[in-house]
């Protein structure tokens, strides 16, 4: 994830905000997998830093025999443990770089996922061809228009369709991406809803993030018509020592990491 207190809050459109992103996730992808692959597994749908597994929450419901959608897959290791639980996977993702990953894993784990490079908010899929959709690890906060993401997934889901996604908690943006002590100490606005973003060496936009409150999230998903049933913060596990990023058992004592929003298409 981005590091905020190395950037600065600024605008960013749709446009500037996807390619900034697909190049950074593009640069990044071996270094993401490298430093974060053992935390999470090759088959293993964890949801957050919290370490969360879908295989103990079981927020999706039961997905044996279901069409699944994955938005924002990376290397697929959610979408490869869906497959072993019985359900029919697609996997899209915005990083080509993250797809190659993605088949790697195919390889090693005989587990294979069709994935593809697609932007979320312009799915090439048909209407009402699933019975699930999933995002884990904030994909969504790096799309500027989040509005058309989730109207692309009220629209490929089947009536009464599920779509679980989970993204950096809000509140996260209150304070500085520093696991220790000066993490705890608030420095921003939570109503300041400029983008987090970075730049490179040539003053080039390479990263942006964007922040919504808890209640732009619900008026987001209320506004595609899609019905919220339940918001979920999970704790920091005891027991739990690792650290990514910003997150770390220290902060996870005090306030949460991640948001999870269960909703379905009525």
């Amino acid at each position: 994830m981005g590091s905020v207190g190395r950037g600065e809050r600024d605008a960013c459109g749709p446009e500037v905000s996807v390619l900034a992103n697909r190049a950074w996730w593009d640069a990044v992808a071996a270094e993401y997998q490298a430093e974060h692959g053992t935390f999470l597994g090759d088959v293993e749908l964890v949801r957050c830093p919290e370490g969360l597994r879908e295989a103990d929450a079981r927020l999706l419901g039961a997905v044996r025999g279901a069409d699944v959608l994955e938005i924002g897959c990376g290397a697929a290791q959610c979408a490869r443990w869906l497959r072993t639980e019985g359900a029919r996977v697609v996997g899209i993702d915005l990083s080509a770089a993250q797809l190659r990953y993605a088949r790697r894993l195919d390889e090693r784990t005989g587990v294979r996922v069709p994935a593809v490079v697609a932007d979320a908010a312009a799915l090439p899929l048909a209407d009402g061809v699933f019975d699930v959709a999933c995002s884990a690890y904030g994909a969504l906060p790096f799309v500027a228009d989040v509005g058309a993401v989730l109207r692309e997934v009220h629209r490929v889901l089947r009536p009464s369709g599920r779509f679980v996604f989970s993204v950096s908690h809000p509140i996260r943006w209150c304070f500085p991406d520093d696991p220790g002590p000066g993490g705890l100490t608030a420095r921003y606005s939570y109503f300041d809803r400029r983008p987090y973003v970075e730049y490179d060496a040539d003053g080039a936009l390479s990263y942006v993030e964007h922040h919504r409150t808890i209640g732009d999230w619900v008026n987001e998903i209320v506004a595609a018509d899609l019905t919220l049933d339940q918001i979920v913060e999970p704790p920091w596990p005891e027991g739990h020592e690792g650290i990514w990023g910003g997150w770390s058992p220290l902060r996870g004592r005090v306030f949460p990491g991640t948001a999870i929003f269960l909703t379905h298409r009525t």
